[in-house]
């Protein structure tokens, strides 16, 4: 199988994506990237990479940007050293894109975390990140869960909003789908934004099929505490690999939530040992079945991981056949090459009904038309008005300087 170079990724895949501000380059400036790629490109990077010195690149720009917020910081001008916070965060972050495997990568990531967490804190609307016990958690998992928490100016608990709570997916942590806060805070909603298992701060064994159950159920008790939520108006939106977690817990959690969204998910295809087979070289930049099975706890063993996957089904350990669930609302594109559409098909024909759309002639995700139907849907969840199209304005975010 030939290897994709740098240079073909970047110029089929990425260029435009920085270049306009959307997924994985949020919050970045297209700028900030053109010494990196030319010197990627310059050295020859092509899969499969290494990793350490893959991230090694990034550094000098994402430490020089650092430098810019933290000058703008102690000059007292906070949009400045917010933004520029920001975009330090991103360049470290495709640094560590898919997923955190090498040392240096892991650095990217703790680096990214820290610039993110202090450039959201200045923004106008402010966002916390809040650190709560994993109460529910076995000896061996993490004690914590760590996660970004935003209430609208004006929030009170005689003024309680409704809380979207935003799951990540494979390689989209928390640091980069706050870009959804603004928002949703213009719109008077709270956001929460977390890591699945297996990725970012999540304390969740990713190997044992039932840690995410427990991960939940410490996150909903500690908002079930939070006297500023509106508790009738709590709902989920999961993205891609997060996707799978949100149709789990739309049955395990069903009492926990108004309603729950799967965009661009899976529950049984996405482990087949066929689809992983050939799955690394389809829509996803990168090596989707190493990453997969990175995430899910098996490190480098992709054999293991392909023959072991189907444990995870959610057809195969009767989740599907449950026949509580709250309103699950399944989006995708039919032509998605990351998890098959045949997945939600598997959704349909199984245990409650569920409500759903796909979109046909789209791939992973069904973007930008998805984003349309979600927003309407939890607009009506919410019981509130909203145009979907003035709330994608704040995504991307523009670098004013």
């Amino acid at each position: 199988m030939v290897s994709l170079t740098f240079l073909q990724l970047w110029e089929t895949k990425w260029q435009q994506p920085c270049k306009m501000g959307i997924y994985p380059f949020m919050f970045n400036k297209y700028e900030d990237f053109v010494p990196i790629v030319d010197e990627l490109i310059k050295q020859g990077f092509k899969e499969p990479y290494d990793w350490d010195a893959y991230a090694q690149v990034y550094f000098p720009k994402a430490e020089e940007l650092v430098g810019e917020a933290e000058k703008a910081e102690q000059e007292g001008n906070q949009e400045k050293a917010s933004e520029f916070y920001m975009r330090a965060s991103a360049v470290y972050r495709i640094s560590r894109f898919p997923a955190p495997r090498s040392e240096k990568q892991r650095y990217a990531w703790q680096e990214g975390k820290k610039a993110a967490a202090k450039g959201l804190a200045m923004r106008e609307r402010p966002t916390k990140e809040i650190v709560i016990p994993h109460k529910h958690g076995l000896d061996h998992e993490g004690k914590e869960i760590s996660f970004y928490y935003h209430l609208p100016p004006g929030t009170t608990k005689d003024k309680p909003v409704p809380l979207v709570v935003i799951l990540t997916g494979l390689d989209g942590y928390r640091t980069e789908l706050a870009v959804w806060i603004e928002g949703w805070s213009q719109k008077g909603v709270g956001v929460i934004v977390l890591e699945i298992p297996g990725t970012g701060d999540s304390p969740a064994d990713p190997k044992d099929i039932t840690s995410p159950e427990r991960e939940w159920s410490s996150l909903f008790d500690w908002i079930d505490e939070q006297a500023e939520v509106d508790h009738k108006k709590v709902a989920l939106w999961a993205y891609s690999t997060g996707g799978y977690y949100a149709i789990r817990l739309a049955h395990t959690h069903h009492d926990r939530l108004a309603g729950v969204v799967a965009l661009g998910g899976g529950c049984h295809h996405m482990f087949d040992e066929r689809w992983l087979s050939s799955v690394n070289h389809l829509e996803y930049p990168f090596d989707l079945a190493n990453t997969l099975a990175y995430k899910w706890g098996y490190g480098d063993d992709l054999e293991t991981f392909k023959k072991e996957a189907m444990k995870f089904s959610l057809v195969n350990d009767g989740t599907l056949d449950k026949t509580q669930c709250t309103r699950l609302l399944l989006v995708n594109g039919v032509d998605d090459e990351i998890f098959p559409i045949d997945d939600y098909y598997e959704c349909l024909l199984r245990g409650a009904t569920k409500e759903v759309r796909f979109l046909p002639g789209l791939k992973h995700m069904g973007e930008p038309q998805s984003f349309f139907i979600i927003l309407n849907w939890l607009y009506k969840l919410f019981g509130m008005e909203g145009n979907p199209a003035d709330q994608l304005k704040t995504i991307p975010s523009r670098p004013k300087y």
